[in-house]
């Protein structure tokens, strides 16, 4: 794929979020894109974000890593993309459905690093000493209404993997049983759905490992102080009217959204 096209893909997905388009898949010469030309858009159009919100790259969001996730997309491997620091929100943020083609929620752990990921890590517990902190924290998806019978991965890779922003919780020391701990989401104080943590890859370091190994194919890394959002350990929420999103983690505290219309 030319630079021509690359560039006019990434300027097609800023116009069609800034116009609150409706989700569709992407093609270069009339062929669907290949997950490598996916993610060369995705450089394009996070350049095109980077330069009008002045805002750098402060973290990733690993997509797709629990089987409920997989099966709601029909996808069969996680994907990743890009946090700007302009859509960090803290805890109990104001958001309104109207600023997003169609807001998605999604209930995570965030991992903060230590210090620069200079080699994949061959554990997970290799991988807990490159890690400062963990927390409850809620990605913000826009699917943009998005039609998930046939859903395409490449354009979905393409849209920086639907990344709208995060909300953080508080930060704390990762405990040891952090998988069997479960995660519950509720909706104006009542129930709406439970997960446990592990159900992301087993762990929440097992989705950083897995980046940290997709990067260093691409000639990158995790810096240190980067934030990266593992993966929803329950099936995305869309909310469809206003109210408040609690998410809580047994042991690790809450993180909260208050949703407008």
């Amino acid at each position: 794929m030319d630079m021509d096209t690359l560039e006019a893909l990434a300027q097609h997905l800023v116009d069609a979020h800034a116009r609150r388009d409706t989700f569709e898949t992407l093609l270069s010469g009339g062929q669907r894109l290949t997950v490598q030309q996916a993610y060369a858009v995705q450089d394009r159009y996070v350049e095109r974000l980077r330069a009008a919100y002045g805002a750098e790259v402060v973290g990733y969001k690993i997509g797709l890593t629990s089987q409920v996730m997989q099966r709601m997309c029909g996808i069969d491997r996680p994907i990743h993309g890009r946090i700007l620091a302009s859509r960090v929100h803290a805890d109990g943020c104001p958001l309104r459905m109207a600023d997003y083609g169609r807001l998605g929620l999604e209930f995570e752990i965030a991992v903060k690093l230590a210090r620069a990921v200079e080699r994949v890590p061959a554990s997970d517990e290799e991988m807990a000493d490159y890690v400062e902190a963990i927390c409850p924290a809620i990605e913000l998806v826009d699917d943009r209404a998005a039609n998930y019978e046939g859903l395409d991965a490449a354009s979905l890779i393409a849209d920086n993997s639907w990344n709208a922003g995060v909300v953080l919780g508080t930060w704390a020391a990762p405990p040891p049983d952090l998988p069997a701990r479960t995660g519950r989401v509720r909706i104006d104080g009542l129930p709406a759905d439970q997960g446990r943590v592990g159900d992301a890859l087993d762990h929440p370091f097992a989705p950083v490992r897995w980046l940290a190994s997709e990067l260093a194919h691409m000639g990158r890394k995790l810096e240190a102080g980067m934030i990266v959002m593992t993966g929803s350990i329950v099936k995305t929420r869309f909310p469809s009217a206003p109210g408040a999103w609690v998410y809580e983690v047994d042991g690790l505290g809450a993180v909260a959204v208050r949703i407008a219309g």
